[in-house]
């Protein structure tokens, strides 16, 4: 037998944005193989979390997705649904909206970051009482002078991958201090599990670096600073196959009259960031083009040249936004143009 760490994972109740909550439970199994079919549900202090009463606090964590720990011996990382006690999704609860049980969806999310310090509350290479060179020379970067964090960011990389995840990238972003990574999952509630182990990953790295993580969309005000997005690249079959700009034109309209209802989970703050500006559409106006990152969606030139097969990416969504909402919202769109 073997004392085996699992670390259920899961979304608290506040808003305007949700925190990722964790605990361990220390359990013994003989030949554990690391399968959600080994796993019980848990339950948590709701009342502690804006998730419940005081009087009747408990609520479930129920495993969706496990993964080993990088960080532990014998340890496993596990993403969890928050429900009612009758066994119904709590309205926190946002992988329970997603429409997509053949995984017919595919997303790549680009999540961008600043890394912050905590003696200064600043990102990283800002000077106490000022500011660094302009924006120009921080984008992909390398070199002490205009990279920053860069140790952090390469063993965040090595822990996601050691754990599973499908990471397919990083690059340091155009502010200073700013970083991304990119994932890629194969179903929309995939997506959303890997991004949100990947995120609790990197906020629990901070802890030694003596950093957090900033994920409000425009952190630095309204600066010439760039703000952080969480760019949502999708595809369906008929996106993937379809051979037709008709077809894309379509679906992109279709997006076009829900407006409102996709900034409404595309993030908090979300309108301090989509200004019109750096690389930016307008929140209160709606666009599409090919290779245009400056429209609300961008048509990829690589699908227009591979005969209109392949995705599309949605640039609105925020850096704090969360995955789950943001494709249930996408794929709800998607699917009534068709």
């Amino acid at each position: 037998m073997a004392k085996i760490k699992l670390e259920y994972i899961w979304l608290d109740g506040y808003e305007p944005t949700q925190n990722l909550r964790s605990k361990t439970k220390v359990e013994e199994h003989e030949n554990f193989k690391g399968t959600l079919e080994e796993l019980g549900n848990w339950s948590f202090d709701g009342s502690s979390t804006k998730q419940a009463e005081g009087g009747s606090s408990d609520c479930l964590l129920v495993p969706v997705a496990i993964y080993p720990d990088p960080t532990r011996i014998n340890g496993y990382l596990v993403m969890s649904e928050v429900m009612y006690a009758d066994g119904t999704p709590h309205p926190s609860n946002g992988r329970a909206t997603i429409d997509d049980d053949n995984d017919d969806f595919w997303f790549g999310f680009e999540q961008e970051y600043f890394i912050m310090d905590t003696k200064t509350l600043l990102p990283l290479g800002f000077p106490v009482g000022g500011y660094p060179a302009p924006q120009g020379m921080y984008y992909c970067s390398v070199g002490g002078k205009n990279t920053h964090g860069r140790k952090l960011v390469e063993e965040h990389a090595d822990l996601c991958i050691a754990a599973g995840i499908n990471f397919e990238g990083i690059n340091q972003e155009v502010a200073c201090g700013q970083w991304e990574f990119q994932l890629f999952a194969k179903g929309a509630k995939k997506a959303g599990d890997e991004i949100w182990v990947a995120r609790y990953l990197l906020d629990r790295l901070t802890e030694k670096y003596g950093y957090y993580i900033e994920y409000h969309p425009k952190p630095l005000g309204d600066t010439d600073w760039n703000g952080s997005g969480m760019h949502a690249n999708f595809s369906n079959e008929i996106l993937r196959t379809c051979g037709d700009q008709a077809t894309y034109e379509r679906i992109c309209e279709a997006f076009r009259p829900v407006t409102a209802e996709h900034i409404a989970v595309y993030g908090a703050y979300n309108d301090q960031r989509l200004t019109g500006k750096h690389e930016t559409a307008s929140i209160h106006d709606f666009s599409y083009g090919v290779s245009d990152r400056g429209c609300s969606i961008r048509i990829p030139l690589m699908t227009v040249q591979k005969g209109w097969k392949g995705w599309l990416e949605d640039r609105r969504p925020a850096s704090n936004g969360d995955p789950y909402k943001i494709a249930a919202r996408i794929i709800k769109t998607v699917k009534s143009a068709l």
